[in-house]
């Protein structure tokens, strides 16, 4: 699950400074005067102390606690990509119009998508236009009273919609906006529910 925080202050090489942490596995990235970018063999070792992230190079992101522990651990111990998506098993779940045939693999493994789209606990489903973003109206019945919609699009460069497009399309029929994960190299994901009323 990622984390995100902003004013951070943080004791790093070049002297101290303030500014956005994020922990999105596998890399920790600090947004301050420089961006920088941990991952791999930089986050070995990585442990709280006090309140402080402290990575084996030396830097240390002041969180607070209990924070810099729960930052450690997940950072240490990350949740695999189902786990992030918030997928359980025995939860009814099904995919449209996505061909990643390692995600369908790992999902089987934990819980055996659905052919019947009703009463879906999680509903998948790719889509890079704002055409394809028109078929909204069609899927939102599928989902359960508490049922949640990953909508998965390319990312960078290669993104053929940007999520302030998703997310303007999932509002306009009723949907809220309540969690964004990276899908896979390639793809985002962003996690709407309907609206509470």
């Amino acid at each position: 699950m990622g984390k995100d925080v902003s004013d951070v202050p943080a004791a790093l090489p070049d002297g101290p400074d303030v500014g956005r942490l994020l922990w999105e596995s596998p890399k920790l990235i600090f947004r301050g005067a420089h961006r920088l970018v941990f991952q791999g063999t930089a986050l070995a070792g990585v442990k709280a102390e006090g309140g402080d992230l402290v990575l084996a190079s030396g830097e240390r992101f002041t969180l607070g606690e209990p924070f810099a522990r729960r930052w450690a651990e997940a950072i240490v111990n990350p949740p695999g990509r189902l786990d992030r998506l918030g997928v359980k098993p025995g939860l009814r779940v099904a995919v449209l119009e996505i061909d990643d045939p390692t995600f369908l693999t790992e999902l089987s493994q934990r819980t055996q998508p659905m052919n019947e789209f009703s009463e879906l606990d999680i509903l998948f489903w790719g889509a890079d236009s704002t055409e394809a973003l028109a078929q909204l109206p069609d899927l939102i019945p599928m989902l359960g009273p508490k049922g949640a919609l990953w909508i998965v699009s390319r990312k960078g460069k290669a993104a053929t919609i940007k999520d302030i497009e998703v997310m303007a399309g999932a509002k306009a029929h009723g949907l809220v906006d309540n969690k964004v994960c990276a899908f896979s190299e390639s793809h985002t994901a962003l996690r709407f529910t309907r609206r509470k009323t």
